[in-house]
């Protein structure tokens, strides 16, 4: 799907994950980088540097992974949706979107109940607290989830009618 092409939610999921994964990709370059020149310059390293690239990390992960979802690239089995007449793919699509979209909402409400016990856990030297990388996660299931809803709106939205030629009109698999 062209960026022209896409909607107003995806443009806008896709702008912030591509923000995150630069802003984690630049910032564990640089400080991998400083921490590198200072070990062989100087025979030192930043004390700091090892838990900044570990906290950035999965967030980079979880950016990873939304993106993979709009641009559909995870692995799908479609089959069962190729199988089966087109006037009922269009209720088992949007039925499917939404009971995928409800997972990912009860992971994304899972672990923000989860926020508090993981917050006393904290990195050894920079005290950051262990919710902070737990709420990427809770970030990243949260925006599957909305992203799953908006596929179950496009399939609802979409013709029962096939074009000879043409893609399927429900969206590929987000997972």
């Amino acid at each position: 799907m062209n960026a022209v092409e896409r909607n107003p939610v995806e443009r806008g999921v896709v702008g912030l994950c591509r923000g995150v994964l630069w802003l984690s990709t630049a910032t564990i370059f640089v400080i991998l980088v400083a921490n590198t020149v200072l070990r062989y310059a100087r025979g030192s390293s930043l004390q700091w540097a090892n838990e900044v690239p570990e906290l950035l990390f999965p967030w980079l992960v979880m950016a990873g992974v939304v993106m993979a979802a709009v641009h559909s690239a995870h692995i799908a089995t479609t089959f069962l949706m190729e199988a089966v007449p087109a006037a009922v793919r269009r209720g088992v699509g949007v039925v499917s979107w939404l009971v995928v979209a409800g997972l990912y909402g009860t992971l994304a409400i899972a672990t923000f109940r989860m926020l508090d016990i993981v917050h006393d856990e904290t990195s050894p030297i920079l005290q950051v607290p262990g919710s902070l990388t737990y709420a990427c996660v809770m970030a990243g299931m949260a925006l599957l989830a909305l992203l799953a809803l908006q596929s179950a709106w496009q399939v609802w939205r979409s013709s029962t009618e096939p074009v000879p030629n043409a893609e399927p009109s429900v969206p590929t698999a987000h997972w």
